[in-house]
């Protein structure tokens, strides 16, 4: 973890709100002089708190509905293989386009957020290219009703 004071959080803060904010516009709304405003992202980037800039989609681009996946799989003959296989799982699911998320649990697991417009396309896909693939031996579909925080996420993670 990374020591951050308070100009460093409300810089942050306002970087998240909006990144297009100039070093003027944000010195001015801090009340501290530009050069200190400019020192400080230049150190929040190079020790790595600042690792790029990005935009998060609005609500029209996101998907309606979306849905955690956990994909369990069989266990190999070999169970060296179960690696490799949960690895080979996890990239061509991550290659889907109504997968926003990929990730892989220490209970060999692999979990998926999946989105799309209507539920019916949702369980389309879910059922056309998750639970088709050779060797699931269960898949749980865990739809989520609505966010108390971190909704913007799917602005975030939609694959365009």
């Amino acid at each position: 973890m990374v020591y951050l004071d308070d100009l460093d959080r409300e810089i942050l803060k306002l970087l998240r709100e909006d990144a297009r904010l100039t070093i003027s516009e944000m010195s001015e709304r801090l009340n501290k002089p530009e050069s200190t405003i400019h020192f400080r992202i230049k150190k929040l980037i190079e020790r790595g708190v600042i690792e790029r800039y990005t935009i998060v989609l609005g609500k029209s681009a996101r998907p309606n509905e979306i849905a955690f996946v956990v994909l369990e799989l069989e266990k190999p003959v070999i169970e060296d293989f179960l690696d490799k296989y949960l690895e080979y799982v996890s990239r061509n699911l991550a290659m889907l386009p109504n997968v926003l998320l990929v990730g892989k649990t220490e209970e060999e697991r692999i979990i998926a957020l999946v989105g799309a417009d209507s539920k019916e396309e949702l369980l389309k896909c879910i059922e056309e290219n998750i639970k088709s693939i050779p060797s699931v031996k269960n898949v749980s579909v865990h739809y989520i009703k609505d966010f108390k925080k971190g909704e913007e996420i799917k602005g975030l993670l939609m694959g365009i």
